[in-house]
């Protein structure tokens, strides 16, 4: 990108901003994943039930914004 030109900026600014949150959603999701995983295999089956939707929650708000529009789709 261009040091001086206002698109240029702007696309910066909005790539710092994206790259943090999705920085912070992948290490969530990771996280969540690790945990599970250990619970899993611990055989812990009342963690496992807690556990099991927040990692599934965790999993859906990270590619929420990735959905398709509804019109997308269609075209």
């Amino acid at each position: 990108m261009a040091k001086r030109i206002k698109s240029g900026l702007k696309r910066r600014r909005q790539n710092e901003v994206r790259r943090n949150r999705n920085r912070a959603v992948r290490t969530r999701v990771r996280n969540a994943i690790k945990v599970l995983r250990a619970a899993i295999t611990s055989g812990d089956a009342g963690q496992v039930k807690e556990l099991l939707p927040r990692t599934v929650d965790a999993r859906a708000i990270s590619v929420r914004p990735a959905l398709p529009r509804t019109a997308t789709p269609a075209r």
